[in-house]
């Protein structure tokens, strides 16, 4: 175990080693101070402030007993207590055989009928295709861990019972740490995640673990196929759980959910018994007279065994491959993981300053942090709401892909990014099929989509085109990492195959002599019609920085240009201007007057912010646009990574004492819990493309972008209330 452990953190600070930049103000930053003085605090149930412990591939969330004790409370109107991994994954029985060829809709484009998976079907068999393909396959609550807590009477302990709450997340050691009392009794628990194993591990201390009045409840659910459920307890009959042990200190749960098959084994280190209480519900009681207990557990992918000759099916195992791990193991381990973490990449010091608004954006930050390092670190992308509930059917957005993870380069953690950008390349057959099938060139990625790259029906996502440029992008942000040809190597034929797309996909006006992007097509905006559609400002500035990049990528590797995306990339249609003022779409000549077209993402302002500089932009036009939306934008109908978009525009227009008001703007959405997750409406209670756009936005307020020479810091004011020390940060392209 030291072997490996050694191998682990050597890997972490390579992968970490360097620093960017540092702000002017000199002075390394106390990085155990910043980091701990936002340890997060609950003294209460409070439904959305639960609190996880992850490693990007799992998570797992707890109540303030440390486990999932009280889990209907955050059901409904909370933060749920989830455990997903992103392997696991059910889908129903596809009983009527539905296939997505029966819910494709032809559009009109330029001439041509091309078919896009639409989801708009009022009755009929194209409906239930429709709402069966959207919902499966959708991802697993893999299994609740939580107490069984006794009276003294006999009775089962309530969430009224649980008293004197103080628990803490200890960011610094990745731990959450519990104390209540039963009745005056203390119980003190210790809840951690294995940094490279899907597993937990929680310790107990009290007086209640001597006199057997608790016990560690373990219950395996049915999904339910709901946009945001993940999990039901009412349907024993439709799926299995067997037990095998493997010694009296391991027992594997063996999962069967229609043709998902999932491991689970538990482990103890003391005087403990497992007891079966139903189908799918176990106990694990404490035996002897010590007043502490601890048990770990290990969640595992199974695939099932072709059955032997009279036998039925189910999950292949291997016992050799489950080596007990000592819940005091994966403390150190947890420990050292995230010690490492916090001592590497970048880091932003805002102590120093008088605005009143500082700590909470400090908070934010550092927050944003660590919820994004649990939850979307992982090797595919992650869903809105990562590893802590679903969303979508659990399903992931490629559109949101660069907001939850683009940042962890710019904040010199680029091994973080890169990930899942292999999985990519695990897609892209699937990708090239869709292009082909609707006429293009090269790869066209899907918007919400399955580990398996197959893109769920709806009325919006087939008709975007923003996710098209990302991959350029952060592959180009691992470029300026690590610039040497094995990175060129690595990335290029996604490039090239990402970039074939987008110059076949515009078509030429040969009246006005330009490339046109759409129909159809939705923008990042989403509120305009996609069959009518045309010349979305933002899409022109990346359609055209994303052909230039790739452009480049040739030109480093030595290849010849590539002359159709050249060409492209020089002819694409200019940005369409109004009144003196920035179009949404060449389309909607009332983008300022019609209140739809103020509402949603304000992504004009994306072509001189979020994209890199433009030389096509005209700052007194983009100056003016930027203080319409800021003064007649519907802030209430935004979303979270709206605040950082707008924030990034405002520092490269000069304009910081803007940005600050954005990014701490006081509205519904900009609202960020308790726990740090930023919180958007009644059903989408966390959301964390907020969080990364936050760590992305910040990285370019101080430390500026690619030819930036101004005083340091450029996204903060100047006023001399503001003091801001940062370091290993990366300015943005």
């Amino acid at each position: 175990m030291k072997t490996r452990l050694i191998v682990f953190v050597g890997a972490l600070l390579s992968a970490c080693s360097t620093y960017a930049r540092q702000s002017a103000d000199t002075g390394k930053i106390d990085r155990h101070a910043l980091v701990s003085r936002h340890n997060v605090i609950v003294q209460r149930f409070d439904s959305l402030s639960s609190l996880s412990v992850g490693n990007g591939e799992f998570a797992f969330t707890v109540d303030p007993t440390g486990l999932q004790t009280f889990p209907g409370y955050y059901e409904q109107n909370g933060v749920p207590l989830g455990t997903q991994s992103q392997w696991g994954w059910h889908s129903f029985d596809n009983t009527f055989g539905y296939q997505r060829r029966e819910v494709y809709r032809k559009y009109n484009v330029n001439g041509r009928q091309v078919p896009y998976l639409h989801a708009q079907h009022a009755f009929g068999r194209a409906r239930y295709a429709t709402d069966w393909l959207r919902a499966n396959p959708h991802r697993l609550h893999l299994g609740m861990i939580g107490f069984t807590i006794r009276k003294k009477n006999g009775q089962p302990a309530e969430m009224q019972d649980i008293r004197q709450i103080r628990q803490e997340l200890d960011l610094w050691n990745g731990e959450i740490r519990s104390y209540f009392e039963v009745e005056g009794d203390p119980v003190t628990v210790r809840t951690v995640c294995h940094p490279q194993l899907d597993m937990i591990a929680a310790t107990v201390e009290s007086p209640l673990v001597t006199q057997h009045r608790i016990s560690v409840r373990i219950r395996f659910p049915y999904p339910t196929g709901e946009w945001e459920g993940a999990c039901s307890f009412l349907q024993p009959e439709r799926h299995k759980t067997s037990t095998r042990y493997l010694n009296d200190r391991q027992v594997l749960f063996e999962r069967e959910l229609d043709e998902t098959f999932y491991n689970v084994l538990l482990q103890w280190n003391g005087d403990e018994s497992l007891y079966r209480n139903s189908a799918h519900e176990y106990t694990l009681q404490h035996l002897g007279m010590e007043d502490r207990m601890s048990f770990s557990c290990l969640f595992a992918k199974a695939q099932p065994r072709l059955p032997a000759a009279g036998q039925g099916g189910g999950p292949r195992i291997d016992a050799a491959a489950y080596r007990h791990i000592t819940a005091t193991e994966v403390l150190t381990n947890s420990r050292l993981f995230w010690q490492h973490f916090w001592e590497s990449g970048g880091a932003v010091d805002l102590s120093g300053s008088t605005d009143p608004r500082a700590k909470e954006l400090e908070r934010r930050i550092v927050l944003s942090q660590y919820l994004t390092r649990i939850q979307c670190a992982g090797s595919v992308p992650p869903q809105e709401t990562g590893l802590t509930c679903n969303s979508w059917f659990g399903k992931f957005h490629l559109e949101m892909h660069w907001w939850h993870a683009a940042h962890f380069a710019l904040w010199n953690r680029p091994a973080l990014l890169e990930k899942s950008l292999p999985w990519y390349g695990r897609i892209v057959d699937k990708a090239r099929e869709t292009a082909e099938r609707q006429g293009y060139k090269g790869v066209r990625w899907p918007k919400m989509t399955d580990p398996s790259g197959n893109e769920s029906p709806s009325p919006v996502g087939p008709f975007l085109v923003w996710q098209q440029p990302h991959f350029i992008y952060m592959a180009e942000l691992c470029y300026r990492d690590h610039p040497d040809r094995a990175t060129l190597e690595k990335y290029k034929d996604l490039v090239f195959a990402t970039a074939d797309f987008m110059a076949s996909y515009p078509w030429y006006d040969t009246t006005k002599h330009q490339y046109m992007l759409g129909p159809a097509l939705i923008p990042a905006q989403e509120r305009f019609d996609p069959a009518t559609t045309m010349n979305p400002s933002f899409e022109l500035a990346y359609w055209r920085w994303a052909l230039r990049t790739a452009l480049q990528w040739k030109e480093r590797l030595g290849l010849p240009a590539d002359s159709g995306w050249y060409k492209v990339a020089a002819k694409l249609a200019p940005f369409p201007v109004k009144n003196g003022l920035y179009l949404a779409a060449a389309s909607a000549p009332d983008s300022y007057t019609n209140r739809r077209y103020m509402t949603d993402h304000p992504t004009v302002l994306g072509i001189n912010g979020f994209v890199p500089a433009d030389t096509l932009v005209d700052s007194t036009i983009m100056l003016r646009t930027f203080k319409k939306v800021l003064a007649d934008w519907h802030w209430e109908e935004t979303w979270g990574w709206d605040y950082p978009l707008v924030a990034m525009t405002a520092t490269r227009l000069g304009q910081p004492e803007a940005a600050i008001d954005i990014l701490l703007k006081k509205v519904t959405k900009n609202t960020f819990l308790p726990n740090g997750h930023n919180y958007q409406r009644d059903n989408l209670r966390i959301y964390l493309p907020g969080n990364g756009a936050l760590l992305s936005a910040i990285a370019m307020m101080c430390a500026g972008w690619d030819g930036y020479t101004g005083p340091d810091a450029p996204g903060f004011p100047k006023n001399g209330k503001w003091k801001v020390k940062w370091e290993g940060l990366k300015p943005m392209p």
